[in-house]
């Protein structure tokens, strides 16, 4: 209507069923991502549920999810900096395999440069556990760390930003190919998610805005 127009980008669109507690009815789907059922050697707890950080790529939290498409499922490996909330790094296959995970840990390594000893968490899932990716692990100079058998909660972090993804895009949208949904969840988490969600945790800034700010004030010190 003319004199009534509002700027507003999809996920704020996206938000107001919420707030009028209007609700899709959805088919719930199930796909196990964790695969803890083997003989591989697996990491001690160190987080234990701490999860606080006082600097950038400290401690990292990593998991995998799954997007369904008309194709089939689409998997979803991601890597989160505590410290600032960021998805430091995120890749996606048609297939769950132990390279998914090692891409995102690529990713997230060449975008941030983490010096040794910071801290990698994860699920005791099989991908995790590998050969191939504790070597990984060791040659960036990292810490792993697993959570216990079935306790969802040792990475809180990491299935609280798959919540807050499914719920803000995934589950408003039908994906006809495995692209499709790729190409809408890399913009999700690397223009709105990372540098334009603000989140109440960070001083209401976004994870860039807040790491922005962070290495300014050390800076200035």
């Amino acid at each position: 209507m003319q004199g009534h127009e509002v700027d507003a980008g999809i996920y704020r669109i996206r938000k107001i069923p919420k707030k009028l507690d209007i609700k899709c009815k959805q088919v719930k789907k199930f796909r196990a991502t964790t695969d803890s059922d083997h003989k591989l050697p697996v990491a001690e707890n160190i987080l234990e549920q701490r999860f606080e950080a006082a600097s950038p790529n400290e401690v990292w939290v990593s998991d995998i999810t799954y997007i369904p498409t008309e194709e089939g499922w689409l998997y979803l490996a991601g890597h989160k900096d505590i410290c600032t909330g960021e998805v430091v790094g995120h890749a996606m296959s048609d297939r769950i395999t132990r390279n998914l995970v090692s891409r995102s840990l690529f990713r997230a390594t060449a975008a941030k440069r983490p010096g040794k000893g910071l801290i990698h968490h994860s699920d005791r899932g099989s991908q995790y556990c590998a050969h191939d990716y504790r070597k990984l692990l060791e040659q960036f100079g990292m810490k792993s760390s697993m959570s216990r058998r079935g306790n969802c909660y040792d990475n809180a972090p990491m299935e609280s930003f798959w919540g807050t993804l499914k719920n803000e895009l995934v589950h408003h949208s039908r994906y006809r190919t495995r692209q499709e949904a790729m190409q809408e969840i890399t913009e999700y988490i690397e223009v709105f998610y990372n540098r334009q969600r603000r989140q109440k945790r960070l001083g209401y800034l976004s994870p860039a805005a807040y790491e922005k700010q962070f290495y300014e004030k050390r800076i200035a010190a």
